[in-house]
Protein backbone atom coordinates (compact mmCIF):
# COMPACT_ATOMS: atom_id res chain seq x y z
CA UNK A 1 0.00 0.00 0.00
CA UNK A 2 1.45 3.44 -0.68
CA UNK A 3 2.50 5.55 2.24
CA UNK A 4 -0.65 8.17 1.68
CA UNK A 5 -3.05 5.57 1.52
CA UNK A 6 -1.59 3.86 4.26
CA UNK A 7 -2.08 7.16 6.21
CA UNK A 8 -5.27 7.92 5.13
CA UNK A 9 -6.61 4.11 6.02
CA UNK A 10 -5.03 4.95 8.93
CA UNK A 11 -6.79 7.95 10.28
CA UNK A 12 -9.84 6.56 9.14
CA UNK A 13 -9.56 3.70 11.46
CA UNK A 14 -8.79 5.79 14.24
CA UNK A 15 -11.65 8.48 13.15
CA UNK A 16 -13.92 5.29 13.05
CA UNK A 17 -12.88 3.16 16.22
CA UNK A 18 -12.03 6.17 18.45
CA UNK A 19 -13.97 4.80 21.44
CA UNK A 20 -12.18 1.47 21.01
CA UNK A 21 -8.80 2.67 20.38
CA UNK A 22 -8.57 5.46 22.97
CA UNK A 23 -4.92 4.66 24.76
CA UNK A 24 -4.73 1.85 22.73
CA UNK A 25 -1.40 2.73 20.84
CA UNK A 26 0.66 0.15 22.39
CA UNK A 27 4.53 0.57 22.88
CA UNK A 28 7.55 -0.73 25.19
CA UNK A 29 10.96 -0.23 25.34
CA UNK A 30 13.67 2.30 25.35
CA UNK A 31 14.08 4.72 28.32
CA UNK A 32 16.58 7.19 26.27
CA UNK A 33 13.18 8.63 24.67
CA UNK A 34 10.94 8.72 27.08
CA UNK A 35 10.71 12.28 27.74
CA UNK A 36 9.95 13.27 24.08
CA UNK A 37 7.58 10.20 23.07
CA UNK A 38 5.38 11.85 26.53
CA UNK A 39 5.89 15.70 25.36
CA UNK A 40 4.44 13.89 21.67
CA UNK A 41 1.86 11.44 23.24
CA UNK A 42 0.20 14.64 25.43
CA UNK A 43 0.16 16.72 22.22
CA UNK A 44 -1.14 14.15 19.99
CA UNK A 45 -4.22 13.19 22.90
CA UNK A 46 -5.73 16.77 22.85
CA UNK A 47 -4.98 16.75 18.82
CA UNK A 48 -6.81 13.68 18.03
CA UNK A 49 -8.53 11.83 20.83
CA UNK A 50 -5.97 9.18 20.81
CA UNK A 51 -3.82 8.19 23.49
CA UNK A 52 -0.44 6.27 23.89
CA UNK A 53 0.68 3.88 26.56
CA UNK A 54 4.40 3.81 26.29
CA UNK A 55 6.29 1.34 28.96
CA UNK A 56 9.58 2.78 29.29
CA UNK A 57 11.28 -0.48 30.64
CA UNK A 58 14.81 -0.15 28.69
CA UNK A 59 15.71 -1.12 24.87
CA UNK A 60 16.07 -4.88 25.76
CA UNK A 61 13.14 -5.25 27.49
CA UNK A 62 11.22 -3.56 24.61
CA UNK A 63 12.55 -5.84 21.92
CA UNK A 64 11.46 -9.09 23.77
CA UNK A 65 8.02 -7.54 23.97
CA UNK A 66 7.65 -6.85 20.12
CA UNK A 67 9.13 -9.71 19.60
CA UNK A 68 6.45 -11.41 21.79
CA UNK A 69 3.45 -9.56 20.29
CA UNK A 70 2.44 -8.26 23.39
CA UNK A 71 2.57 -4.40 22.34
CA UNK A 72 1.95 -2.72 18.56
CA UNK A 73 5.91 -1.30 18.70
CA UNK A 74 9.08 -2.14 20.16
CA UNK A 75 11.54 0.89 20.46
CA UNK A 76 14.71 0.67 21.11
CA UNK A 77 18.43 2.58 20.96
CA UNK A 78 20.06 -0.55 19.43
CA UNK A 79 19.65 -0.71 15.95
CA UNK A 80 18.14 -4.26 14.91
CA UNK A 81 20.36 -6.63 12.17
CA UNK A 82 18.99 -7.96 9.30
CA UNK A 83 18.95 -11.28 9.64
CA UNK A 84 17.07 -10.00 13.46
CA UNK A 85 14.23 -8.23 11.80
CA UNK A 86 13.39 -10.63 9.20
CA UNK A 87 13.35 -13.90 11.69
CA UNK A 88 10.53 -11.88 13.66
CA UNK A 89 8.94 -9.98 10.29
CA UNK A 90 9.89 -6.52 11.58
CA UNK A 91 10.52 -3.01 10.23
CA UNK A 92 12.88 -0.59 11.82
CA UNK A 93 13.46 3.19 11.25
CA UNK A 94 14.94 5.65 13.38
CA UNK A 95 12.05 8.07 15.19
CA UNK A 96 14.51 10.72 17.04
CA UNK A 97 18.16 11.37 17.80
CA UNK A 98 19.53 12.46 21.18
CA UNK A 99 22.59 12.65 23.31
CA UNK A 100 24.24 10.65 26.10
CA UNK A 101 25.94 12.63 29.41
CA UNK A 102 28.05 11.67 31.97
CA UNK A 103 26.25 13.27 35.05
CA UNK A 104 28.48 13.92 38.63
CA UNK A 105 27.35 14.50 42.00
CA UNK A 106 30.05 16.73 43.11
CA UNK A 107 30.11 19.56 45.74
CA UNK A 108 30.89 23.10 43.98
CA UNK A 109 31.14 21.38 40.72
CA UNK A 110 28.55 22.70 38.28
CA UNK A 111 27.12 22.07 34.81
CA UNK A 112 30.05 22.42 32.48
CA UNK A 113 32.22 22.94 35.36
CA UNK A 114 34.42 19.48 34.94
CA UNK A 115 35.64 18.37 31.53
CA UNK A 116 36.33 14.23 30.60
CA UNK A 117 37.68 12.67 27.83
CA UNK A 118 36.58 9.69 26.10
CA UNK A 119 39.71 7.73 27.76
CA UNK A 120 39.38 8.77 31.14
CA UNK A 121 35.33 8.19 31.02
CA UNK A 122 36.36 4.47 30.19
CA UNK A 123 39.19 3.99 32.40
CA UNK A 124 36.68 5.26 35.59
CA UNK A 125 34.29 2.13 34.25
CA UNK A 126 37.17 0.48 33.98
CA UNK A 127 37.78 1.04 37.73
CA UNK A 128 41.24 2.28 37.06
CA UNK A 129 40.66 5.75 37.73
CA UNK A 130 39.40 5.34 41.68
CA UNK A 131 39.26 9.06 43.03
CA UNK A 132 38.23 12.51 41.71
CA UNK A 133 41.59 13.56 42.19
CA UNK A 134 43.36 11.27 40.19
CA UNK A 135 46.06 12.91 37.81
CA UNK A 136 44.09 11.96 34.45
CA UNK A 137 41.23 13.78 35.97
CA UNK A 138 43.08 16.94 36.93
CA UNK A 139 45.02 17.13 34.11
CA UNK A 140 42.36 18.03 32.34
CA UNK A 141 40.95 20.26 34.84
CA UNK A 142 44.04 22.19 36.54
CA UNK A 143 41.38 24.89 37.49
CA UNK A 144 38.89 23.08 39.02
CA UNK A 145 39.38 21.89 42.69
CA UNK A 146 38.71 17.92 42.73
CA UNK A 147 38.05 16.08 46.13
CA UNK A 148 40.00 13.60 47.19
CA UNK A 149 37.32 11.10 47.65
CA UNK A 150 36.64 7.76 45.42
CA UNK A 151 34.65 7.73 42.86
CA UNK A 152 30.94 5.95 43.02
CA UNK A 153 29.88 4.56 39.35
CA UNK A 154 26.59 4.35 38.00
CA UNK A 155 25.41 2.06 35.16
CA UNK A 156 22.32 0.00 33.95
CA UNK A 157 21.29 -2.92 35.59
CA UNK A 158 18.95 -3.84 32.80
CA UNK A 159 19.14 -4.09 29.14
CA UNK A 160 19.74 -0.72 27.46
CA UNK A 161 20.20 1.02 24.21
CA UNK A 162 22.05 3.82 26.68
CA UNK A 163 24.52 1.64 27.40
CA UNK A 164 24.77 -0.02 24.23
CA UNK A 165 26.00 3.28 22.59
CA UNK A 166 27.57 4.41 25.57
CA UNK A 167 29.92 1.24 25.60
CA UNK A 168 30.18 1.55 21.82
CA UNK A 169 31.59 4.62 22.19
CA UNK A 170 33.73 3.69 25.45
CA UNK A 171 34.91 0.78 23.07
CA UNK A 172 36.02 2.80 20.06
CA UNK A 173 38.28 5.29 22.30
CA UNK A 174 39.91 3.02 25.02
CA UNK A 175 41.73 -0.22 23.78
CA UNK A 176 41.24 -1.75 27.13
CA UNK A 177 37.68 -1.08 27.53
CA UNK A 178 36.86 -2.88 24.47
CA UNK A 179 38.81 -5.60 25.15
CA UNK A 180 37.89 -6.00 28.82
CA UNK A 181 34.13 -4.94 28.63
CA UNK A 182 33.29 -4.38 24.86
CA UNK A 183 29.85 -3.02 23.70
CA UNK A 184 26.67 -4.13 23.93
CA UNK A 185 23.25 -3.59 25.67
CA UNK A 186 24.07 -5.36 28.84
CA UNK A 187 27.75 -5.92 30.03
CA UNK A 188 30.25 -7.73 32.92
CA UNK A 189 30.77 -4.06 34.03
CA UNK A 190 34.04 -4.60 36.44
CA UNK A 191 32.68 -2.04 38.84
CA UNK A 192 29.70 0.49 39.85
CA UNK A 193 26.09 0.03 41.35
CA UNK A 194 23.17 -0.83 39.16
CA UNK A 195 20.43 0.87 38.14
CA UNK A 196 17.71 0.35 36.14
CA UNK A 197 16.58 2.75 33.24
CA UNK A 198 17.92 6.35 32.88
CA UNK A 199 15.58 7.59 35.31
CA UNK A 200 17.01 5.02 38.29
CA UNK A 201 20.42 6.20 37.37
CA UNK A 202 19.39 10.00 37.93
CA UNK A 203 17.75 9.00 40.89
CA UNK A 204 20.94 7.15 42.11
CA UNK A 205 23.44 9.73 40.51
CA UNK A 206 21.34 12.60 42.59
CA UNK A 207 21.29 10.98 45.68
CA UNK A 208 25.00 9.89 45.75
CA UNK A 209 27.84 12.43 46.78
CA UNK A 210 30.74 11.30 44.57
CA UNK A 211 29.01 9.56 41.78
CA UNK A 212 29.04 9.52 38.05
CA UNK A 213 26.66 7.94 35.64
CA UNK A 214 25.26 8.43 32.22
CA UNK A 215 21.93 9.44 31.08
CA UNK A 216 20.07 10.67 27.74
CA UNK A 217 20.36 14.16 28.28
CA UNK A 218 16.13 15.66 28.65
CA UNK A 219 16.70 13.41 31.92
CA UNK A 220 19.68 15.44 33.25
CA UNK A 221 18.23 18.81 31.81
CA UNK A 222 14.77 17.99 33.68
CA UNK A 223 16.06 16.72 36.94
CA UNK A 224 18.91 20.13 36.56
CA UNK A 225 21.80 17.51 36.98
CA UNK A 226 25.46 18.59 36.64
CA UNK A 227 26.83 17.09 33.63
CA UNK A 228 30.34 17.23 32.25
CA UNK A 229 32.10 18.74 29.05
CA UNK A 230 33.84 16.11 26.57
CA UNK A 231 36.68 16.10 24.48
CA UNK A 232 35.79 14.78 21.28
CA UNK A 233 37.40 13.25 18.65
CA UNK A 234 38.52 16.52 17.18
CA UNK A 235 40.52 16.78 20.43
CA UNK A 236 37.70 19.61 21.07
CA UNK A 237 35.94 20.60 24.25
CA UNK A 238 32.05 20.51 23.36
CA UNK A 239 28.94 20.92 25.49
CA UNK A 240 26.26 18.54 25.47
CA UNK A 241 23.27 20.92 23.78
CA UNK A 242 20.78 20.86 20.75
CA UNK A 243 23.87 22.47 18.22
CA UNK A 244 26.55 19.91 19.57
CA UNK A 245 24.24 16.73 19.05
CA UNK A 246 23.01 18.44 15.78
CA UNK A 247 26.68 18.97 14.80
CA UNK A 248 27.28 14.76 15.30
CA UNK A 249 24.00 13.91 13.75
CA UNK A 250 24.85 15.37 10.23
CA UNK A 251 27.37 13.41 9.74
CA UNK A 252 24.75 10.28 9.76
CA UNK A 253 24.71 8.59 5.97
CA UNK A 254 21.03 7.13 6.29
CA UNK A 255 20.55 6.64 2.97
CA UNK A 256 23.75 4.18 3.05
CA UNK A 257 22.27 1.80 6.09
CA UNK A 258 20.22 -0.51 5.03
CA UNK A 259 17.10 -1.07 7.14
CA UNK A 260 18.33 2.01 8.94
CA UNK A 261 20.92 0.01 10.58
CA UNK A 262 23.71 2.93 12.12
CA UNK A 263 25.10 4.13 15.39
CA UNK A 264 26.76 7.90 14.87
CA UNK A 265 28.49 7.95 17.88
CA UNK A 266 32.03 9.36 17.84
CA UNK A 267 31.51 11.32 15.25
CA UNK A 268 34.32 13.35 13.08
CA UNK A 269 33.70 17.45 13.41
CA UNK A 270 34.85 20.25 15.51
CA UNK A 271 31.46 20.87 17.41
CA UNK A 272 30.42 16.91 17.79
CA UNK A 273 29.05 15.63 20.84
CA UNK A 274 30.94 12.19 20.80
CA UNK A 275 27.59 10.19 22.56
CA UNK A 276 25.08 11.03 19.80
CA UNK A 277 22.46 8.39 18.90
CA UNK A 278 19.11 7.66 17.06
CA UNK A 279 16.67 5.97 18.67
CA UNK A 280 14.84 3.22 16.72
CA UNK A 281 10.82 2.05 15.93
CA UNK A 282 9.70 -1.83 15.03
CA UNK A 283 7.04 -2.77 14.10
CA UNK A 284 5.59 -5.66 12.20
CA UNK A 285 4.92 -5.40 8.46
CA UNK A 286 1.92 -7.89 8.48
CA UNK A 287 0.54 -7.07 12.40
CA UNK A 288 -2.44 -9.15 13.91
CA UNK A 289 -4.02 -5.84 15.15
CA UNK A 290 -4.03 -4.01 11.97
CA UNK A 291 -6.21 -1.13 12.93
CA UNK A 292 -3.66 -0.83 16.05
CA UNK A 293 -0.53 -0.72 13.59
CA UNK A 294 -2.41 2.08 11.51
CA UNK A 295 -3.03 3.97 14.46
CA UNK A 296 0.45 4.04 15.21
CA UNK A 297 1.49 5.10 12.19
CA UNK A 298 -0.91 7.96 12.16
CA UNK A 299 1.00 8.77 15.72
CA UNK A 300 4.19 8.91 14.57
CA UNK A 301 3.11 10.52 10.97
CA UNK A 302 1.71 13.23 13.40
CA UNK A 303 5.06 13.64 15.33
CA UNK A 304 7.07 13.70 12.29
CA UNK A 305 4.95 16.85 10.50
CA UNK A 306 3.98 18.12 14.02
CA UNK A 307 6.64 17.15 16.89
CA UNK A 308 10.30 19.13 15.50
CA UNK A 309 9.70 22.07 17.71
CA UNK A 310 9.32 20.19 21.05
CA UNK A 311 11.55 17.50 20.19
CA UNK A 312 14.46 20.60 19.97
CA UNK A 313 12.93 22.03 23.66
CA UNK A 314 13.90 19.15 25.00
CA UNK A 315 17.49 19.35 22.97
CA UNK A 316 16.24 15.87 20.99
CA UNK A 317 17.75 16.14 17.16
CA UNK A 318 14.18 15.65 15.09
CA UNK A 319 14.91 13.36 11.64
CA UNK A 320 15.89 15.32 9.02
CA UNK A 321 13.11 15.96 6.23
CA UNK A 322 14.93 13.52 3.61
CA UNK A 323 15.40 10.85 6.36
CA UNK A 324 11.90 11.29 6.97
CA UNK A 325 10.83 10.63 3.46
CA UNK A 326 12.61 7.70 3.29
CA UNK A 327 11.38 5.93 6.37
CA UNK A 328 8.20 6.81 4.62
CA UNK A 329 8.77 5.53 1.07
CA UNK A 330 10.45 2.44 1.70
CA UNK A 331 10.07 1.11 5.91
CA UNK A 332 6.34 2.73 6.17
CA UNK A 333 5.20 0.78 2.73
CA UNK A 334 5.85 -2.34 3.73
CA UNK A 335 3.23 -2.27 6.82
CA UNK A 336 0.15 -4.30 5.73
CA UNK A 337 -3.10 -2.32 7.80
CA UNK A 338 -5.70 -3.70 5.56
Amino acid sequence: MKFSALIVAGLSLVASASAVLADDISGAGATFPFPIYSKWADAYKKASGIGLNYQSIGSGAGIKQIQAKTVTFGATDIPQKAEDLAKFGLVQWPQVMGGIVPVVNLEGVAAGDLVLDGPTLANIYLGKVKTWDDAAIAKLNPTVKLPAMPIVVVRRSDGSGTTFNYTTYLSAVNPDFKAGVGAGQAVEWPVGVGAKGNDGVAANVMQTKGSIGYVEYAFAKQNGMVNTDMINSAGKRVKPKLESFAAAASNADWNSAPNFNLVIVNQPGDASWPMTNATFILMYSQPDDKAAAAAALAFFDWSFANGGKMAEELDYIPMPDAVVAKIKSSAWTTIITK
